[in-house]
């Protein structure tokens, strides 16, 4: 890619979805637009952007913007949260006066993993909850992410990425060569497209938000407004999950568990600031 049309490529993800793209990984860029380069009947990523800079195709301006989001995940991604979800985050919330809906979103779901992890928990953990209803909510950016994500296929190769196989066997119909989570697990999730940058508030509130390893991508005040809204978005005492390395800090009404990187609470004595 010519370097003029790798920096128009730069501002258009950056101003569309917050994404900064590494200057130190330009081969990313091949390896993501490459097949949306081919899906669209251009000869080269080249030929691609040139269009867009041309045209200024919405359709194409989206496509190129949804390729280059990150889209890395898989099942029980790296344990820890899903262990404190299981053993703090629902048994407190399941406990609330009232026995009020337990609200759960995975925010930036990509093609569905992280949802379905948590919707195993909420199905295996059912008979210790009582009464208390939960409510699972996932979203992308991208349609395609969304679109395997509702269709609920793997690979095997997917399905063996942090899957226990008593699950597997539970939760999951072979297809073919691909496995297919089961129907009950697969309605039980509401899916909508959203951009974080767009504001959220109309969603409502939630109890626990999963918003894994998204923020690193974003620059300070991208990052700043997201996780502002998303403590808004949070009822108070509700939990923000990110990834190990990302952060939050007091200024968003946030405050990390001990011992639990990247799990925050939303103090029930504090009000969340945007």
């Amino acid at each position: 890619m010519t370097p003029a049309n790798e920096e128009v490529l730069r501002r258009l993800v950056h101003g569309r979805s917050g994404i900064v793209i590494d200057r130190a990984k330009s081969y990313a860029i091949e390896s993501a637009l490459s097949p949306v380069a081919r899906r669209e009947n251009f000869g080269s990523i080249d030929e691609l952007m040139n269009t867009i800079r041309e045209r200024r195709d919405e359709r194409l301006m989206w496509a190129v913007t949804e390729a280059m989001s990150p889209q890395e995940t898989q099942f029980f991604r790296d344990s820890s949260p899903f262990a404190v979800v299981r053993d703090v985050m629902l048994p407190k919330l399941a406990g609330r006066p009232g026995d009020p809906p337990i609200k759960i979103w995975s925010a930036a779901c990509a093609t569905g993993q992280e949802i379905y992890s948590l919707a195993m928990i909420a199905d295996e953990d059912r008979p210790k909850l009582g009464s208390a209803k939960i409510e699972l909510f996932a979203s992308d950016l991208s349609e395609a992410a969304l679109a395997k994500a509702q269709a609920g296929l793997y690979t095997q190769f997917e399905v063996q990425r942090g899957l226990p196989i008593k699950l597997m066997l539970r939760y999951f119909q072979r297809d073919g060569e691909m496995w297919q989570v089961a129907p009950n697990l697969r309605q039980v999730v509401r899916w909508k497209r959203i951009n974080l940058l767009a504001d959220i508030s109309a969603l409502g509130q939630f109890d626990i938000i999963f918003c894994r390893y998204v923020t690193g991508y974003f620059d300070e005040a991208t990052r700043a407004k997201v996780l502002g809204r998303m403590a808004l978005s949070l009822r108070e005492g509700g939990y923000l999950v990110l990834g190990a390395d990302e952060q939050a800090d007091a200024q968003q009404g946030l405050t990390r568990l001990v011992g639990q990187p990247g799990v925050y609470l939303r103090e029930e004595s504090q009000r969340a600031v945007a």
